[in-house]
């Protein structure tokens, strides 16, 4: 049994090398195959290739913040149904279905405070 462990800690570790090389490997090569550049220009915000007009610091809508949140915990959450989907029909379908509903109600009802709230209405400011 000891070597069973001990067989399956090196898989743990063959992949979380695998892993950090794949994360700082990018990282590296551009450092240095990278080009370098001084001066001024290297101070400028830059915006997609175009001059900047005016200062970097634009004040944006909170609003923004928020919509990407919401957008961001109902994609979460829709993620939490793939395994329900791939275990359904085997066993106990009727609670199953229910637990889903309820689940999909749930977020329902956080789309409905939310757009209650006022998430949802963009104010243009001129």
């Amino acid at each position: 049994m000891p070597e069973q462990a001990l067989h399956d800690f090196l898989y743990v570790a063959v992949f979380l090398v695998v892993g950090v090389i794949f994360a700082v490997g990018p990282i590296i090569v551009s450092w240095l195959i990278g080009g370098r550049s001084e001066g001024a220009k290297r101070e400028e915000t830059y915006e997609s290739g175009m001059p900047t007009i005016g200062s970097a610091w634009v004040q944006f809508s909170v609003a923004y913040y928020i919509f990407a949140l919401i957008f961001l915990a109902f994609d979460v959450d829709v993620l939490y149904l793939f395994p329900v989907a791939l275990v359904y029909n085997k066993g106990f379908v009727i609670r199953d279905f229910v637990e889903v509903v309820i689940f999909i109600g749930i977020l329902s009802l956080a789309i409905v405070y939310a757009w209650r709230k006022g998430v949802f209405n963009w104010q243009i400011r001129r």
